[in-house]
């Protein structure tokens, strides 16, 4: 079967990003070019049921585009091997390379790079890339440069279109190394949802002191939605059985529970367990562990329950995790749904603002909060299944061991 990309970036690097790929057995391509970054989340609107998944030329329109589309996405890296054959252009072209500007590379790779090469990194400007930055500070960065003997290199089309008759500047363009990877991740990650999407989810339901009646009524409409079944088991409780895109879909992706609003809007005070697992068997253990730790909070409550410990709190006693707060929730509220303390949370929120916005891994929360790897992987898990905090790519060391998913934080 073939997997159905869709390409988003300026028109050159669509066509050439999109030729690398269809190179690849079983990959197929819809290119969707844009004439400046900001196009990129209409561009993912308009296509989203045409693809089965996002590869975009850069982390700009990867960021910008956001929560468009609920496809899997990645991004081409611009590593120091992009660069690199950048300063060889300059250098040919007679340009000194230690008067560089570069914007959007990690300022890791740079420094590497630059050390490698006998070039002073202080010397060199260069800003990351960060959510809350756009081509007009990324334009007067490089029009910051001292004087004409400078040289620009950008990540971004728009910066190149603004700067190319002013000063000497290079457009990055991916290389097919980082294509060929970000793809191969991509492809993964499609795989693994498609996994994900179709493992057995199972909800204990718990109501007592309501009518059956009117709790299989309600219950029943909620199954119909779910494409579910239901069932009553031998303790008293309900048994719901789904799968988990169908669970995801009626959840906002585990941010939400509007149907415990639906049971309290009909009177009835419910406790839920949700279990995903991948055999039944495995979802009916984490469902009475979901169930035990929603009876643990103000009800009406529910839980779901992943492996590796993870449980999200989806809603509890009236106030809904995504619910109608006029800003983003507070951290106690967040630490409550994902089952870290506060203190935590406030320590990884201290750590997020300290980087401005730079992706971070489980090793620097390892190391900055004292916790095992083991531990900082799982609380960006955690964040990340309650959506506080979403993948940016994998962290390119050059060394070998398991690679290192970096996250951008939304807390």
């Amino acid at each position: 079967m073939s997997t159905i990309v869709g390409i988003v970036g300026p028109v050159d690097l669509v066509d050439s990003v999109a030729a690398l790929c269809e190179q690849s057995p079983g990959v197929s391509v819809v290119r969707c070019p844009y004439a400046h970054e900001t196009d990129a989340p209409a561009l993912v609107r308009d296509h989203s049921a045409q693809v089965d998944a996002w590869l975009f030329t850069g982390i700009v329109p990867y960021t910008l585009a956001g929560n468009a589309s609920p496809r899997p996405s990645a991004f081409v890296d611009y590593t120091r091997e992009t660069v690199l054959e950048a300063w060889v252009r300059l250098a040919s072209a007679g340009r000194d390379i230690a008067r560089t500007s570069i914007d959007t590379v990690r300022t890791t790779e740079i420094r590497d790079l630059s050390t490698a090469v006998g070039i002073d990194p202080a010397a060199i400007r260069s800003v990351a890339y960060r959510p809350d930055i756009d081509s007009a500070q990324l334009i007067a960065f490089h029009r910051g440069n001292p004087d004409p003997t400078w040289s620009a290199i950008t990540c971004v089309s728009s910066v190149h279109e603004a700067l190319r008759d002013e000063m000497t500047i290079i457009r990055l363009a991916p290389s097919p190394h980082a294509v060929r990877t970000a793809l191969h991740q991509l492809l993964l990650a499609t795989t693994n949802q498609i996994h994900e999407d179709a493992q057995v989810v199972l909800g204990l339901v718990d109501a007592a002191g309501a009518a059956d009646s009117a709790v299989t009524e309600r219950l029943a409409a909620e199954v119909s939605a779910l494409a579910g079944t239901l069932s009553r088991t031998g303790d008293g409780t309900y048994l719901l059985v789904t799968t988990r895109g169908a669970l995801a879909g009626a959840t906002n992706d585990f941010t939400d529970a509007p149907f415990l609003r639906r049971f309290e809007e009909a009177s009835i005070d419910a406790y839920v367990g949700f279990g995903l697992g991948r055999t039944a068997a495995e979802a009916e253990r984490l469902a009475r562990r979901a169930l035990n730790r929603a009876h643990a909070h103000k009800g009406p409550a529910a839980v779901a329950a992943f492996r590796n410990d993870i449980d999200l709190l989806l809603a509890s006693g009236g106030r809904q995790p995504g619910g109608d707060e006029a800003g983003p929730p507070a951290i106690g509220v967040i630490a409550a749904r994902v089952g870290l303390s506060a203190a935590t949370l406030g320590r990884l929120q201290q750590l997020w603002e300290g980087g401005t916005g730079a992706p971070i891994t489980s090793r620097i929360v390892a190391a900055e909060l004292g916790v095992q790897l083991r531990t900082a992987r799982r609380m960006l898990q955690r964040l990340e299944y309650a959506g506080y905090a979403e993948r940016a790519g994998i962290e390119t060391t050059g060394s070998t061991g398991r690679p290192r998913t970096q996250y951008l934080l939304r807390l």
